[in-house]
């Protein structure tokens, strides 16, 4: 199932293509951009090539590109599939375009699609806890905070440890 294209505060969110890899290696070749992902920095634009093509195999009902109201592209968003009822957001914006509200309007309108769209009863954000940025996202977009994971992932900056969000639909 191909996503619809969602308007959001800041502009608005599309189907993520493969031709948005050029756009992305911005994103995913940046050292600090990639500082607290679970994976290094990019290479190359094929690297950037094989995640877009990954993220529209495993998740393609959920896979966002995050445009401006020109249509430039800042970055993706996205809903990773954990088990049935639940995902979990994936965000990243190139580092020229953040701290321009994209991300806080990107996640709650994905939340919502989410929600009513997808049948979600829970969303999660899974964030290292150095990632200030990240924590202040999903706190400002009404995010809870449920736990922390001690080591729950090996990284390039070594064992990690994890906060677990968790978003819940009005009323729940």
């Amino acid at each position: 199932m191909t996503p619809p294209t969602l308007e959001t505060a800041r502009g608005r969110l599309r189907p993520l293509s493969k031709a948005d890899a050029d756009g992305l290696f911005a994103a995913f070749s940046d050292p600090e951009t990639m500082t607290y992902w679970s994976a290094p920095p990019h290479q190359s634009l094929s690297d950037t090539e094989a995640d877009i093509a990954w993220w529209l195999e495993a998740n393609g009902d959920a896979a966002f590109a995050i445009e401006d109201r020109e249509g430039g592209l800042v970055g993706r968003v996205g809903l990773y599939r954990v088990r049935e009822g639940v995902r979990e957001v994936g965000i990243i914006l190139r580092p020229d375009r953040a701290g321009e509200g994209h991300a806080s309007a990107a996640v709650r309108v994905l939340c919502g699609y989410g929600f009513a769209a997808l049948g979600l009863h829970r969303i999660v954000a899974d964030i290292d806890p150095d990632n200030l940025a990240s924590c202040r996202l999903f706190e400002a977009c009404d995010f809870t905070l449920e736990a922390r994971l001690k080591h729950n992932w090996r990284t390039h900056l070594g064992l990690r440890d994890s906060l677990i969000y968790a978003l819940f639909p009005k009323g729940s």
